[in-house]
C-alpha cells in the first residue's frame, strides 16, 4: 500500500471527501480538486468502481455531507458497511504531523439484497447492525495525518476484496490505531514533552491476560519524547496484562473470582510474549504489582513459575506489591522499587539525538508494568520511572545540574504530573470506562479527600459498566475491529444461547420483579395489624424477595451484560 509516495493524481490520497448518497449508490468525491476520478459503491453489494462524473440526480436531491475518512469495510452476512469518519477534532500534532480525535462515524449499509435473504440470515444481519450502531456511539478512535488522509478512489478500487479481508486497523493508509492518543505538549523553558501510547481496543472484564499467540490484553506502548536545546530525547515502556491465559468472567459480585486457564500452556504463552518484546525492545524488565495473596497472589505465583525458564541477564522479573507497600495514600514508598530497578534503567539507558541527527544514547531495553487492570498501579509506577528517566535527560543534557530534580521546579513538575494524569485517564476511560484511579496522586502528587471521594465513585461506575454494558461495547469493538468475518459463509447459523434461562434471563426484569414484590410486601404489612392474612402476604412477597435475588446471584454470569459471541477459553 504505497499509495502515498505516488505523486499521480489517480492514486493521491485526500483530507476531505464529499459524500454523495444516491438511490443506488454512494458517491465519494474529493473536495481538493486533486483527482479527476470519483469512488461509486454500489447500495446493493458494496461493489466499488471509479466514475468520471457524478450521476444523474433525477427528481430527488441527494443528501450531500463532508467526510474525512474511510476507516474500512465490514462485509457481512448479506452485505457490505462503509464506516466514514464525519467529525473529529485536533488533538495535538507530532514532528508537524497532525494528530485527530474522531468524533463522529456513520455506518453506510449495502445491503439492498437484504430483501431476498431468509429470515435467519435477516436475524443475524440485525443483530450485527445493532452492534453497528453501537459502534457508532463508541468513540474512541484517534488518527494522525499530514496533508494525506483518505485511501483514494483508485487505492479502493485496485484493492478490491484483499482490502476487505484485512482487519479494519489495516485497511487505512496511513494507519488507523485504536485509541492510540497523543496529550497536549507542556511547554516551560522551551522544552516540550510528550506522552505517545498506542493502544488495542477491548474491555476491562472481557480481555484479561494474553491469547494462545502471546497477544496481551490492554497492552500499551508508551513513548515520552522530550526536545529541548536542540536535542531530542525519547523513553519507550510499555504495560500489558499477566501474558498467559486467565480470564475474570463478570457475575455481577464487585471483584469476580481470577481464573486461570489451561496452566500448562502459561510458560509456552509467556515465552511467546518476551520473545516479540525482546525483538522489539531489547532487554526487558517485567515489573509484576499485583497483591502477594488472595486471588491476585494465584496469579503472581503463576507469573513468577511461568517466567523462571527465561530470567537471563536481558529478561528480568521484579514482584512489588503495591498495596502492601503503598497503601492507598502512601504512594511516595515507590522509592522503594526504584531503587530495586535504578541499576537496571541506567544500564539500558534512554534514547538521546543532537540537533544534527546524530545518536547520542541509545535505548537497549523497556520496563514493561503490570497489575489487574493495567491501569491506576501501573499509571503511577509508570509516571515514577518516566519522571526518573526525563531528569537524567535534562540532566544530560545540562537543562537541570547535576543534583536538581523536576520537583525543585513547582511550575514545570505540576505540568509533567497533569501530562501522566491526562495520559492514564485515556487509557482507563478506553478500557474502563472511567478515568484512572489514584489519579490525584499522579496530579497532585499526594492523595486528596476529593481524589479518594473520585476513585469511589469511578469504582462504583466501573461495576455498573463491566456487569451491564460492556458487553455489548466489546462485541461492537470486536466487530468495528474486523475480528468478525462473517463473510466466510453466507449459510452460516444466527448465534443463539445455550438453554432457555440464556434466552430469556435478565437483570432488569428480575430487578423490577423484586422492587415490585417490595412494594406489595411494605402494602400488606400496613395492614397486617387488622388482617393476619396480609401478614402472610407480607411472608410471601418477601420470601419471592429473597428468591429471586438468591437466584439472580446464583447465576450471575448469565444476568450479566455479556459479549454475544463470547466464548470461553476451556
Amino acid at each position: 500500500m504505497d499509495g502515498t509516495n505516488d505523486g499521480s493524481p489517480s492514486s493521491k490520497l485526500h483530507t476531505r471527501l464529499r459524500l454523495w448518497e444516491f438511490p443506488d449508490c454512494y458517491i465519494f468525491e474529493p473536495i481538493d480538486g486533486l483527482a479527476d476520478l470519483f469512488l461509486s459503491v454500489s447500495r446493493a453489494n458494496g461493489t466499488m468502481n471509479l466514475v468520471e462524473a457524478l450521476p444523474p440526480r433525477g427528481s430527488s436531491t441527494p443528501k450531500v455531507q463532508t467526510v474525512y475518512g474511510v476507516i474500512g469495510v465490514l462485509k457481512l452476512a448479506v452485505g457490505s458497511y462503509f464506516l466514514v469518519i464525519t467529525d473529529r477534532d485536533c488533538v495535538g500534532s507530532y514532528l508537524g504531523h497532525a494528530i485527530f480525535k474522531v468524533t463522529g462515524l456513520k455506518v453506510l449499509p449495502c445491503n439492498n439484497a437484504l430483501n431476498t435473504t431468509s429470515a435467519e440470515q435477516k436475524k443475524m444481519e440485525s443483530e450485527f447492525s445493532e452492534l453497528l450502531d453501537a459502534a457508532e456511539r463508541t468513540i474512541g478512535l484517534h488518527f494522525s495525518y499530514d496533508i494525506n488522509l483518505t485511501l483514494s478512489a483508485q487505492r479502493l478500487h485496485d484493492l478490491g476484496d484483499e482490502y476487505k479481508s484485512l482487519p479494519l486497523w489495516r485497511q487505512a493508509e496511513p494507519r488507523f490505531l485504536w485509541n492510540s492518543y497523543l496529550l497536549e505538549p507542556l511547554i516551560e523553558n522551551k522544552l516540550d514533552q510528550y506522552l505517545l501510547p498506542v493502544i488495542q481496543g477491548s474491555t476491562r472484564m472481557w480481555r484479561r491476560g494474553a491469547d494462545a499467540e502471546g497477544y496481551a490484553a490492554n497492552f500499551v506502548e508508551t513513548e515520552q519524547i522530550m526536545q529541548s536545546k536542540g536535542y531530542t530525547a525519547s523513553y519507550v515502556q510499555v504495560r500489558g496484562s499477566m501474558p498467559f491465559l486467565w480470564e475474570q468472567i463478570v457475575d455481577l459480585t464487585y471483584k469476580p473470582s481470577f481464573d486461570i486457564v489451561r496452566q500448562e500452556e502459561a510458560p509456552r504463552v509467556l515465552e511467546r510474549h518476551f520473545h516479540d518484546l525482546q525483538k522489539k525492545y531489547g532487554a526487558v524488565l517485567a515489573v509484576d504489582l499485583v497483591n502477594t495473596g488472595g486471588g491476585e497472589g494465584r496469579l503472581r505465583e503463576r507469573y513468577a513459575k511461568s517466567i523462571e525458564p527465561i530470567l537471563s541477564e536481558d529478561v528480568r522479573y521484579v514482584h512489588f506489591d503495591f498495596h502492601r507497600v503503598c497503601g492507598h495514600i502512601h504512594f511516595e514508598r515507590l522509592s522503594q522499587l526504584y531503587e530495586q530497578i535504578k541499576d537496571y534503567l541506567k544500564q539500558h539507558r534512554y534514547f538521546l539525538i543532537n540537533d544534527k541527527g546524530e545518536k547520542i544514547e541509545e535505548q537497549t531495553g523497556t520496563v514493561r508494568t503490570n497489575c489487574i487492570d493495567c491501569l491506576d498501579r501501573t499509571n503511577v509506577t509508570q509516571s515514577m520511572i518516566g519522571g526518573k528517566i526525563l531528569e537524567s535527560q535534562l540532566q544530560r543534557i545540562e537543562v537541570l545540574g547535576v543534583d536538581d530534580t523536576i520537583s525543585n521546579h513547582p511550575a514545570f513538575d505540576t505540568n509533567y504530573k497533569v501530562l501522566w494524569a491526562n495520559h492514564g485517564d485515556a487509557i482507563s476511560i478506553q478500557y474502563s470506562g472511567t478515568p484512572a484511579l489514584k489519579g490525584d496522586f499522579v496530579r497532585y502528587g499526594k492523595r486528596t479527600t476529593q481524589g479518594i471521594v473520585n476513585d469511589l465513585r469511578n469504582a462504583l461506575a466501573r461495576y455498573y459498566l463491566n456487569n451491564f454494558v460492556d458487553g455489548t461495547k466489546q462485541d461492537a469493538m470486536d466487530l468495528l475491529q474486523g475480528h468478525y468475518m462473517t463473510s466466510v459463509s453466507r449459510d452460516m447459523a444466527v448465534p443463539r444461547k445455550g438453554g432457555l434461562l440464556e434466552n430469556y434471563a435478565s437483570f432488569r426484569l428480575a430487578f423490577a420483579l423484586v422492587m415490585g414484590a417490595l412494594m406489595f410486601m411494605m402494602m400488606s404489612l400496613r395492614h397486617a395489624r387488622n388482617d393476619v392474612r396480609h401478614l402472610l402476604l407480607s411472608l410471601l412477597w418477601a420470601g419471592l424477595c429473597i428468591g429471586i435475588t438468591h437466584f439472580v446471584k446464583a447465576n450471575g454470569r448469565t444476568f450479566a451484560n455479556r459479549p454475544r459471541f463470547h466464548q470461553s477459553r476451556h
